[in-house]
């Protein structure tokens, strides 16, 4: 995703800092299930008890790990909140030097033949989780290696450094600034030309935050269209050492896989044949001759399911290996949220000496909590079958879990954080559940990001929430010569293995908008062929078999897969059969006159990235910027704001704002932003206009929140009914989730954890079953589908009625039913039943057409109605699913709206929204305090004239007297009457 710049051609320069104690916390596991029981010795380095020096050694504070220097420099006062104000620029000078962490390791004993401990030889290992990003690491004094990947965990044997330490040994870790040594990488005998012309590295000014691709770092990092360019650097995940005497082990990595017999990567496979569960530990240390391994399987309340031996156990000098079948009726299947249950297993493997004799006994052992599922993303060729369903020609382009398709509903996950080490167990729960509370079954984890802890999977794990994954590539052509082939190869390597038993993990993508890239600018396919098409797709397929991968998040699949040769897909690019469908989809729409019309959206099998920008709220700005900066082209909301639109220039002629003279996005760039922004508004809603300042501003943070959120819902709508059309489409996956900081933004969770108004028209228009009218402003044609993504049809009825905005009945007629209407899958459609009441059946993830106005302007004008002053409200019962929605032909601007009287009633947690004169548009409640989070369970919406709506508020964390806050508003507050 880069939306204001496309790919890195243009490349550009979470919650406050002092928001949330729980922020400070440190770093927090979570529920992790990896426990590695180690024979060995090991000593955790993380915590208290560091220093943080600067480079020439002015600035030393106490510091605590994990962590990045700009957590501790902040923790001990000696900078201010980086996300303040204007402080991600004014605190250059921390991104542009070297820091060094260090600390004393007197916990391990010096001294003596290979380190002195009673019964024979030591040796003494230093393991890394995580060092962001190139480090020079010096033990007792003397360097005993550097780092230059932030994904790849590291292990130095210091056992010789260590027999010759006197005293207390002393660890040291150097981090360099990653902007000057990417640059000097970018200019020096690594340098791609293909990198430095697509990242603008050293040519001009201006690119002072690119050349990003020479580093194996979190490429937003260096600054994103919706991210600060802080370039962080430090130990950002916990680091041990290890002492090891023979026969002792440390378990450094396991890979569980789990796959139906036979299962071959990318195929569906069969469900009808037995689970294999294969497993391979990588250790350090001596493994005994003849060493075997053992499974013991138990459920989550500890009851053993089965123990036994695996078999072909072979090894290697760092790895060993096993496999056994497991009987599919002795577990049960793991379904994503929506289609079942999450069943997990607790799966220990021993790895035994004796070689299975009488006597053997554990030595180590890894466990790994699993779930028993298959999830394939097929892209097979269109069959016989499918085409007689009506479904168009070409190749599939869909998820299919446990050997059913599903329709893959969600967004796309970033960085919670600007810094990782900040993200703690309740921040990724909290999102996670919002996730699962809106309907969601599936995140896209973008890159780059960063590969997600273990424990954040076992969130999702315990949720169902699929977690599609992606290699750290990113809207750029990346370094084409082997000393970086072997940093990718060793980070693919390192986190399949770590991560592939958890039933969450959907796929492995080689990156982000790779394709896309090639097919619309013409570069870096030689690199791309090499990195995505033979050194990742080798580590994927090398390490599971129960995993798809595809080279590039937007991707037009491939014409051939051979699983023997080197390059195991032969990918599509841009050939195929004209009017076939391929491919997922990647578009954005700015174009405020054209921004609801249907026909700009895209069709394709999957919409995995689309989105739209709006402000967060003024409680979110009230974190990060002064009360004199709450108003739309402030300082704060310039300096924040990252999106510009495509092809804008940095103009001589714009105004020149001295405190903004080192904004990275050039000051007239962010305000052509900005206006883009507003200019949606001015368009579709009364722009507010209001005396107050303060007021104004939070009119204007929730009318951009308006039409985002409108927006998205006619997206996501159009997606859905995709599933009855010829694309067969079966997912929409907005851009973006959450957020970092305060800026103008594709979020629909803020970075404090409020949710924006999108957030809450995803939830209902991910509803199972939905109503929506696709209008064609153009022709005046209006037709109303229901959609549903259940596995089963579904039968139900719709009701429909105009009114005025006060809230009257409308005389509206002419309608045209549909009877025996087929659509593009070959699902019946409705048949009348009576007046402003239809009945309707919709199949298994389908759609279909209930109701159709040909041309809406003539019905109206034989009814002598004014389409200026109508509202439509469809409602449908389906079973246990209801869904409402609310349409206007006219722009909200364009009406004379009335005041629609709305009323709040509190009673503890519960409120209820009453429309007293009329229909009251967008109706959003607030609270208008920082000292709770919480969500509503609904939000956003319309009502009647006499309607009441219910909504409770569920707090997450904080308290106090946050209920006296809660106000009420709808449209008709812009006008300020």
């Amino acid at each position: 995703m880069w939306k204001s710049a496309v790919i890195s051609l243009l490349s550009l320069a979470g919650p406050s800092f002092a928001q949330f104690n729980s922020h400070w916390g440190g770093w927090h596991p979570g529920p992790s299930s990896n426990h590695d029981q180690n024979n060995a010795k090991v000593i955790d380095l993380s915590g208290n008890g560091w220093t943080l020096k600067s480079q020439n050694g002015s600035i030393s504070v106490p510091a605590s790990i994990p962590s990045q220097q700009y957590i501790d420099l902040y923790a001990s006062n000696t900078i201010d909140d980086p996300l303040y104000g204007l402080n991600n620029v004014n605190l250059d000078w921390v991104r542009d030097q070297n820091w060094t962490y260090s600390r004393s390791v007197s916990q391990l004993r010096t001294g003596g033949p290979r380190g002195g401990w009673r019964g024979g030889q030591t040796s003494t290992y230093l393991v890394f989780e995580g060092l962001d990003t190139f480090t020079t690491i010096t033990f007792c004094g003397k360097v005993v290696g550097a780092t230059e990947n932030m994904y790849r965990q590291y292990t130095f044997d210091v056992t010789d450094v260590l027999s010759s330490c006197r005293g207390a040994p002393q660890l040291s870790l150097n981090f360099g600034p990653a902007v000057p040594i990417t640059h000097a990488i970018s200019e020096g005998p690594d340098q791609d030309g293909t990198v430095n012309f697509a990242d603008s590295c050293n040519n001009s000014t201006d690119a002072e935050l690119s050349c990003k691709a020479y580093a194996r770092k979190e490429q937003n990092d260096f600054g994103w269209d919706w991210s600060p360019a802080l370039v962080p650097a430090g130990p950002w995940r916990p680091l041990y050492a290890v002492q090891i005497t023979r026969n002792q082990l440390y378990i450094n990595n396991a890979a569980i896989d789990i796959y139906r017999k036979g299962q071959q990567n990318n195929l569906p496979p069969d469900q009808s044949q037995p689970w294999i569960f294969n497993a391979s530990i990588d250790f350090t240390g001596d493994l005994p001759r003849g060493s075997s391994m053992q499974l013991t399987l138990s459920d989550q309340g500890g009851r053993q399911i089965l123990q036994k031996r695996l078999g072909g156990v072979y090894s290697s000098s760092n790895t060993i290996s096993g496999s056994t079948t497991i009987d599919p009726s002795s577990v049960q299947l793991w379904w994503p949220s929506g289609m079942g249950s999450q069943p997990l297993y607790n799966a220990k493997v021993d790895i035994l000496s004796g070689g299975g004799r009488f006597g053997s006994n554990s030595i180590a052992n890894a466990e790994r909590r699993v779930g028993f599922r298959t999830i394939v993303l097929n892209l097979g060729a269109i069959t016989p079958e499918q085409l007689a369903r009506g479904i168009g020609d070409g190749a599939n382009w869909h998820f299919e879990v446990n050997g059913k398709e599903f329709y893959a509903k969600g967004s796309n996950l970033v960085p919670p954080d600007v810094f990782w080490p900040r993200v703690d167990d309740g921040t990724v729960q909290n999102l996670f559940q919002l996730v699962k509370d809106a309907n969601m079954n599936m995140l896209r984890v973008w890159s780059s990001g960063a590969y997600l802890d273990d424990w954040i999977y076992d969130i999702a794990d315990e949720m169902g929430i699929f977690l599609w994954s992606e290699f750290e590539f990113t809207d750029a052509t990346y370094p084409n010569n082997d000393r970086y082939f072997a940093e990718y190869e060793a980070e693919a390597y390192y986190n399949v293995r770590r991560v592939n038993y958890h039933p969450s993990l959907a796929l492995w993508a080689g990156g982000n908008e790779l394709e896309a890239v090639i097919n619309q600018y013409g570069i870096g396919k030689e690199n791309y062929e090499m990195i995505q098409l033979q050194i990742l797709i080798k580590c994927v397929y090398a390490n599971t078999k129960s995993i798809s991968y595809i080279p590039s998040s937007t991707y037009n699949g491939y014409i051939s897969l051979d699983f023997n040769s080197v390059r195991p897909q032969t990918p599509r690019y841009l050939s195929g059969t004209p009017g076939n469908f391929y491919n997922d989809t990647d578009t954005y729409q700015y174009d405020a006159p054209t921004l609801f019309d249907f026909n700009t959206y895209p069709e394709g099998r999957f919409a995995d990235e689309f989105g739209y920008i709006s402000f967060p709220s003024i409680q979110t700005w009230e974190l990060e910027a002064p009360e004199s900066d709450l108003y739309v082209e402030s300082p704060t909301v310039v300096n924040h704001n990252r999106h510009v639109p495509f092809g804008a220039a940095a103009s001589d002629d714009v105004r020149v704002n001295a405190a903004l003279r080192v904004i990275r996005v050039p000051e007239s760039q962010s305000l052509q932003g900005i206006h883009e922004i507003t200019a949606s508004t001015h368009l579709y809603l009364p722009a507010p206009n209001l005396a107050d300042s303060k007021a104004n501003f939070t009119a204007w943070c929730y009318s951009t929140q308006i039409i985002h959120a409108d927006a998205m819902a006619h997206q996501i709508a159009f997606y859905r009914r995709g599933s009855g059309m010829p694309e067969r489409n079966l997912g929409s996956l907005y851009w973006q989730f959450n957020d970092l900081w305060a800026a103008p933004t594709w979020a629909s969770v803020e970075a404090s954890g409020r949710q924006k108004l999108l957030y809450y028209t995803a939830k209902d228009i991910f509803s199972p079953v939905i109503v929506y009218p696709y209008w064609n402003r153009n022709t005046t044609d209006l037709a109303i589908y229901v959609t549903s993504d259940l596995q089963d049809s579904v039968s139900g009825t719709m009701s429909y009625q105009w009114v005025d905005y006060k809230g009257n009945p409308l005389s509206v007629g002419g309608t045209v039913t549909i009877e025996g209407h087929r659509n593009g899958t070959g699902n019946n459609g409705t048949q009348p039943s009576q007046a402003n009441r239809l009945n309707f059946n919709v199949g298994a993830i389908n759609t279909t057409e209930v109701l159709h106005y040909p041309s809406l302007q003539t019905t109206f004008s034989n009814s002598n109605v004014s389409m200026d002053n109508a509202v439509l409200i469809l409602s449908i019962q389906a079973g246990q699913y209801t869904h409402k929605q609310f349409f206007h032909p006219a722009n909200l601007i364009d009406v004379d709206l009335p005041d629609p009287g709305l009323t709040l009633r509190q009673s503890g947690n519960g409120f209820t929204v009453t429309a007293t004169k009329g229909v009251a548009a967008w109706v959003w409640l607030e609270y208008d305090t920082n000292a709770v989070q919480g969500s509503w369970s609904e939000n956003g919406f319309w009502l009647n004239k006499g309607e009441s709506k219910d909504v409770t508020f569920t707090v997450i964390s904080g308290g106090g007297d946050w209920a006296s806050s809660v106000s009420v508003r709808s449209v008709w507050d812009n006008l300020g009457r």
